[in-house]
């Protein structure tokens, strides 16, 4: 049986991740000191023999006793109301965070998987974004915070990689929606459910053209998996090539929930992107991946989810 260490399990991604892997037979010390995670994400997991929880920040030194498979590194504020609520913090976990979980990989001799994310390609001037596309971000603007903890997170990975002979794998993850999400989280698709299920007036920031593509968490999980038993170092991207603009997600949302809810439109935030889609040609050939989860299907789970939460 491996040992893996999942950093951020109590979030969103962390936490499904854990789950998937405690299904294939790995055992978990699950690490996170729970300021954007919920413990209720990993309530289920207590009395599981496999799975050992870590109240810790990563920022800090951590002593593992036991011997280290795998460590992926998921711990970050991810969503824009965290990242601009803590803009430090997030440029630490990026920073100091990775590093001490890649020197602690490099002491137990561990394979190591970063959580990377499309941010890092910015408001992109290349539609849809390769691997080999190096972005257009704003360092200084306000969601500059998030994109450079990310960019350096992969620098710093490849440097280990190329220098320590670290065997590192880095994962660059586009819009994920599914159960878990935070109710308040800022994002899309839950901000836009939850108003829709209060029958509240469902807010869009700009003019609903600007287009993302999104993933369902099923999806994504099984992508990052793959990666993890690949031989391939460099970036992958991990995302649905279906595109989508805000205003036809509102409209899918509306149908599913069948609510009266009226559309307000508000100021866009500064360096929002207007379009993000993934290539993901690479995860094709080299995963032999792709999702497989409609945006439709995707959404009937995640209403279910928000439905029985709002009770």
């Amino acid at each position: 049986m491996k040992t893996t260490i999942v950093t951020g399990c109590a979030g969103f991604i962390g936490s499904h991740l854990t789950d998937y892997l405690l299904k294939k037979k790995h055992k978990i010390i699950g690490i996170d000191n729970l300021l954007t995670g919920d413990e209720k994400n990993i309530q289920h997991l207590k009395e599981n023999k496999d799975f050992k929880f870590i109240n810790h920040d990563i920022c800090k030194s951590i002593d593992i006793d036991d011997e280290i498979d795998n460590i992926l590194h998921f711990a970050s504020t991810a969503s824009p109301i965290d990242y601009l609520k803590y803009p430090i913090r997030t440029l630490q976990i990026g920073s100091i965070g990775t590093e001490r979980i890649l020197k602690l990989a490099l002491k137990k001799n561990a394979t190591v998987l970063v959580a990377s994310t499309s941010e890092i390609y910015g408001d992109p001037l290349e539609h849809p974004q390769t691997e080999t596309y190096f972005g257009n971000v704003n360092p200084i603007g306000p969601r500059g915070v998030y994109d450079e903890a990310k960019r350096y997170l992969e620098a710093i990975t490849m440097a280990y990689h190329s220098k320590m002979n670290l065997n590192t794998k880095i994962v660059r993850i586009f819009n994920t929606f599914g159960p878990r999400m935070r109710v308040n989280d800022g994002r899309a698709i839950p901000n836009f459910i939850n108003q829709a299920i209060s029958g509240e007036d469902i807010t869009i920031y700009g003019n609903g053209k600007q287009t993302r593509s999104f993933c369902y968490i099923n999806d994504t999980i099984d992508g990052i998996y793959k990666l993890l038993n690949s031989k391939y170092s460099h970036p992958v991207n991990i995302g649905n090539p279906v595109e989508n603009s805000i205003l036809e997600l509102v409209e899918i949302i509306k149908k599913l929930i069948k609510t009266n809810s009226k559309i307000s439109f508000k100021d866009l935030p500064e360096n929002d992107p207007k379009t993000r889609k993934p290539d993901i040609t690479l995860a094709k050939n080299l995963l032999n991946w792709e999702p497989k989860v409609s945006l439709v299907s995707g959404l009937i789970k995640t209403i279910d989810y928000f439905s029985k939460d709002s009770k």
